[in-house]
């Protein structure tokens, strides 16, 4: 026997294949060109591959310790080209060694969770304001019930990957100046999942699931605005394979009203009055959320000034109370008199000494370019 594989790696021959990785990997972190690039360093880095190569691969280490020398009959460098394993220690071994952690291997599943889905749902002002229930056609995809999300067809099943023997993924060993690299890809025939399916299900055609429509019922929460996502856990895409749903998320979207403009949890409207009403005072009936009611103006309400109407406006989503409604007053000033109108108005005129007003003047409100032009003078 030319090379003891045992005393290259410091191993007895009884050693179990896991005391056998461990002295791989400290030896490898110790005398790795990377880190030791001393030419005597380099030639017995190879000697723990090869080592390692044989002595981890059952069927190598069996010849060997039968006597055999494996790398020998694979031509004096460990079958450089083909499948297999071992070589350049494996890859994932080597990574191991300076990071601790090994990297996952084997089949993926054909089953993976499905992607979340969004719907648009349009609701009324009063709908959002106090919470409604709403039914809703879903268009997702949804186990097929053919072959219950196996992707078979019925009386098949999916088989085990005769080129990758049903690991996922193949192997090959090349050779470098660093002795046998061996580096792993996802097999090409089962595309890494490990099983093929010979006869898929006509109705899916092998993807364990299919598009239908559903109706869902969808409990809106009072207080809801425009952006609003509602999440129904489950209720999205089924996965491939049949894997689990994803969510569905209802975006609300308000329809604008007649009447009321939202801003927040407040809700405003504008109410135009008569002059002769501001002056003396009345009131108004409002058709609001809670049902009809009287705004009340009072004398002498000015154009521009607002009555609020407390507890009117929308609930809050979180916490609880509502907003306000706020009525927004504009006066209307007659533009055109008649006779007998004018002359009364005339005679009030005289009656509040305002025959010839000089009226109360103010700084107006500033352009734009204004504004900006005191802004940097510091004014």
């Amino acid at each position: 026997m030319a090379t003891d594989y045992y005393a290259v790696l410091g191993v007895r021959r009884d050693a179990s294949q896991d005391e056998i990785k461990k002295a791989f990997r400290r030896l490898a972190r110790e005398l790795h060109p990377d880190v030791n690039p001393d030419p005597k360093t380099q030639e017995r880095f190879k000697e723990i591959n090869a080592a390692y190569e044989v002595l981890s691969d059952p069927q190598k280490k069996q010849v060997y310790d039968l006597g055999g020398d494996p790398l020998s009959q694979a031509g004096g460098g460990g079958g450089a080209g083909g499948f297999g394993a071992g070589g350049f220690g494996n890859f994932s071994d080597i990574m191991d060694a300076f990071f601790g952690t090994a990297s996952q291997r084997g089949p993926r599943s054909r089953t993976r969770r499905g992607q979340d889905a969004m719907i648009r749902l349009e609701i009324d002002l009063d709908e959002a304001a106090f919470g409604t229930t709403k039914d809703i056609q879903v268009d997702t995809a949804v186990v097929c019930t053919t072959c219950s999300g196996e992707g078979a067809a019925p009386g098949t099943s999916a088989q085990t990957c005769d080129m990758c023997r049903g690991r996922g993924e193949v192997s090959q060993v090349t050779r470098s100046f660093l002795g046998q690299v061996m580096t792993s890809r996802p097999c090409p025939q089962c595309q890494g999942f490990g099983t093929v399916v010979p006869t898929p299900c006509p109705e899916c055609a092998g993807d364990g699931r299919i598009r239908s429509r559903r109706t869902l019922t969808v409990k809106i929460p009072a207080g809801v605005d425009n952006g609003t996502r509602i999440q129904l856990a489950g209720e999205g895409e089924v996965g491939p394979g049949g894997g689990p749903a994803g969510d569905l998320y209802v975006e609300i979207h308000e329809l604008p009203h007649a009447v009321f403009q939202r801003r927040g949890d407040d809700l405003h409207c504008t109410v135009t009055i008569p002059m002769t009403a501001a002056a003396l005072g009345t009131k108004v009936p409002l058709e609001t959320l809670d049902g009809l009611e009287e705004v009340d103006i009072r004398p002498g309400t000015q154009s521009g000034q607002s009555v609020p109407l407390h507890g009117r406006g929308i609930t809050h989503l979180r916490g609880g109370g509502r907003g306000d409604l706020i009525v927004h007053v504009e006066v209307l000033t007659p533009s055109k008199l008649d006779a007998e109108q004018e002359r009364v108005l005339r005679e009030l005129a005289v009656l509040r000494g305002e025959e010839r007003p000089t009226g109360q003047f103010q700084p107006g409100q500033q352009g734009l370019f204004s504004r900006l032009k005191d802004a940097f003078n510091g004014r």
